[in-house]
């Protein structure tokens, strides 16, 4: 293709992509697979570009490229499902208290400055040394320090994180770290 048709297939992609994506998790009910989709009917889209962009409708075309591409999966399935006299699965737990208190806790770091909500989130969610934290907000150590120390005291008074308090925190990779007391610096 010609830098001109090249040009013309992006930007009809970069236009089409959040209409495309939508109509392909309406079909295949998964982000994952209709990433995958959409991306497969806009390689296909791309091979006959001249026919799509010379069609009436392109967005139509390149559409009818993705349900086409959509049954062929299908078609090509060998995996077939097996029916087994116990559940695969192990049932879990509720999580819905789980996302309260993750949904408090991001309020409450949005009520921090924004100098200490940094330094709080570098220090005790991407589990940075207070030095990587320094290098990455490029300010000193000690200033990295007064900045944990005074964020985790906003959030110690915050009336909203007193039932987050009372268990133990996790790490972003879902290890326990025990919640930070009062005076006291990782």
């Amino acid at each position: 293709m010609s830098n001109a048709s090249d040009d013309e297939f992006h930007n009809f992609m970069t236009g089409r992509w959040p209409s495309l994506l939508r109509t392909a998790y309406l079909l295949t009910g998964s982000h994952h697979d209709a990433e995958d989709l959409a991306q497969n009917a806009l390689a296909r889209a791309y091979v006959k570009w001249n026919h799509v962009r010379n069609s009436d409708d392109m967005a139509a075309y390149v559409r009818q490229i993705m349900i086409h591409a959509h049954a062929d999966r299908f078609r090509r399935r060998t995996v077939r499902e097996w029916f087994t006299p116990r559940l695969p699965e192990t049932p879990v737990a509720d999580q819905t208290a789980h996302i309260d208190r993750r949904s408090a806790l991001m309020d409450a770091l949005g009520r921090l400055p924004a100098r200490q909500r940094s330094a709080v989130v570098l220090c005790y969610f991407e589990d940075m040394t207070h030095a990587q934290v320094a290098a990455a907000l490029g300010t000193r150590t000690s200033t990295v320090r007064s900045q944990i120390t005074r964020g985790l005291a906003k959030l110690r008074e915050d009336g909203l994180l007193a039932a987050l308090a009372e268990r133990p925190a996790t790490t972003s990779a879902g290890l326990r770290r025990p919640v930070p007391q009062k005076g006291t610096i990782r």
